[in-house]
């Protein structure tokens, strides 16, 4: 991290990369040994290396909604749903398609919205080979996203001190109080300007692992124009 930048967790830094995946023709007993056998929740299904789809436990317990018409009929989730009387037999009925993918060099924050807005716990690492072809490279689910914003409340402190007003805002914090418990930060003490007030609330809020942000800092000029010119 250099001397002026806040600390930013990749896709890459934190995807796992042992991924178990099916084809689209395995079947629906192999996709559930699958996710026993290995504990997980859901495997993507590739097709020559790239993600077409993803399969879940819901989209294996799902199959039980098969005579409901009202569930066929929706626009979305996995193929099978919309063919009435069809029971689902090999992933590429059972997946919901497309697959949510997201690029290695992305910020964790920014997988979380798109998890968020898409409504999926699991996302599609993928990075384009020598052709151009998106490859599967690893899998980002909500444990490893939640692991980066779960921080001790010390490390966020020293962020804080050293990152946002030593290193950005250039402002002595030595004379702040600053206190961070169960990741809600407190600001507290005179800073030169109001701008400095009001940037240090915002980098904080932006900080990995921080909750909120209660503001008590004062400042000693409202603006630059009413800071004492240097002496030359």
């Amino acid at each position: 991290m250099s001397a002026h930048t806040l600390r930013r967790t990749l896709v890459r830094d934190v995807m796992s990369t042992a991924v178990v995946s099916v084809t689209p023709d395995a079947t629906f007993d192999e996709v559930a040994h699958l996710l026993v056998g290995h504990r997980v929740r859901a495997v993507p299904v590739l097709d020559d290396g790239r993600p077409v789809g993803v399969v879940s436990e819901a989209d294996l317990a799902r199959t039980a909604e098969l005579g409901d018409p009202s569930i066929r009929s929706r626009p979305h989730g996995p193929s099978w749903r919309r063919h009435a009387g069809a029971r689902p037999t090999t992933a590429a009925e059972l997946m919901s398609s497309p697959a949510i993918c997201v690029r290695p060099d992305v910020s964790v924050a920014e997988a979380s919205r798109l998890m968020r807005l898409r409504g999926v716990g699991w996302l599609a690492v993928v990075d384009p080979d020598e052709d151009g072809v998106s490859r599967l490279v690893g899998v980002l689910g909500r444990s490893d996203v939640l692991g980066v914003f779960f921080r001790d409340d010390d490390d966020l402190r020293t962020e804080v001190t050293d990152q946002v007003f030593r290193r950005i805002l250039l402002v002595d914090p030595s004379g702040l109080r600053i206190d961070v418990h169960d990741g809600v930060v407190s600001l507290a003490g005179e800073v030169p300007q109001q701008s400095d007030a009001k940037l240090a609330v915002a980098l904080v809020s932006r900080l990995e692992g921080v909750v909120a942000v209660e503001d008590r800092l004062t400042q000693r000029f409202t603006d630059a124009s009413d800071r004492p010119l240097p002496m030359f």
